[in-house]
């Protein structure tokens, strides 16, 4: 089986399909999902019903993509479980064989979210990579396999002055990758990266980036002006409008980003979202190569 864990350790290039889990999700439609992902990609993500999203549970979701040989890459937040009940999850994850999480405090829900949901942030994200590194230490001693844990970073202008404090915290707290918020900015994301490359980070931590595949105009608009964290130009969106066929406009554009990020020094990898179908990710890996 492919896993995150071998890949991001021998590859210079690692790709990820996140899944587009719903509520009404059966068994089947995971899966389908899934196994159009798998053939094209190293590992497959499995959010944790982010901006309050309802979904079937990511314990649930990985279970069935290992029984069918898929390695998920399973996230945790702290926004919607206490401590006892993180713990446990991550238990049970470790007990499936999951073998990488993204561990994360998680994202406010939006106001409008129905019905009015209680926010429980019982851990930061250092305490649940914490968790999670004790979790794999003791694997380890016991003849297990070592986690492979990562962090999630927002990409934004640093200064010249700056320092990555937040996420050498986490890389100390045991992260080994971090993946960043959506980033469509390359110019902004190689001064980011530079500025990790200088505190050295890079050379503890892998840095996945994340990409979505848009495929219609409004879709382009939401991400820019609704996705908290998220960076999208203004001029990336004007394409978008003009595109007589958006959907192929958006399969060429992630393409082309892919083949960027390939080349650029601190990059190890890319977390590709689509706001289509699964399929256009694989359209836009074969198109990049």
């Amino acid at each position: 089986m492919k896993t995150l864990k071998d890949s991001i350790k021998t590859q210079e290039f690692t790709l990820i399909g996140q899944l587009r889990l719903h509520q009404d999700d059966s068994r089947e439609d995971v899966l389908r999902q899934a196994m159009s992902l798998a053939p094209a990609v190293d590992a497959v993500a499995v959010t944790d019903s982010p901006y309050g999203v309802l979904h079937m549970s990511g314990l649930a979701v990985s279970a069935l993509l290992l029984q069918e040989g898929i390695d998920p890459v399973m996230h945790f937040s702290s926004r919607d479980r206490n401590r006892i009940a993180l713990k446990s999850d991550l238990l049970g994850a470790a007990a499936l064989g999951v073998t990488s999480m993204i561990l994360k405090r998680g994202e406010p829900l939006p106001d409008d979210v129905q019905p009015k949901t209680k926010q429980v942030f019982d851990s930061g994200a250092k305490r649940l990579l914490t968790m999670a590194g004790q979790l794999s230490d003791f694997q380890l001693a016991n003849g297990g396999s070592e986690l492979n844990l990562g962090a999630v970073v927002a990409v934004f202008d640093a200064g010249p002055n700056w320092k990555p404090t937040e996420l050498a915290g986490k890389v100390s707290a045991g992260a080994r990758f971090a993946q960043t918020q959506i980033c469509l900015d390359m110019d902004l994301l190689r001064r980011y990266v530079s500025r990790l490359a200088a505190a050295k980070v890079t050379w503890q931590c892998r840095v996945i980036v994340s990409v979505p595949v848009i495929t219609s105009a409004d879709a382009a608009h939401w991400l820019r002006e609704n996705l908290k964290g998220s960076m999208v130009p203004e001029h990336v969106v004007r394409d978008f409008d003009r595109a007589k066929d958006p959907r192929a406009h958006g399969i060429e554009y992630c393409a082309s980003i892919i083949d960027e990020l390939r080349r650029m020094p601190g990059i190890s990898g890319v977390n590709l979202s689509t706001t289509g179908e699964p399929e256009d990710v694989v359209a836009a890996i074969e198109r990049a190569g």
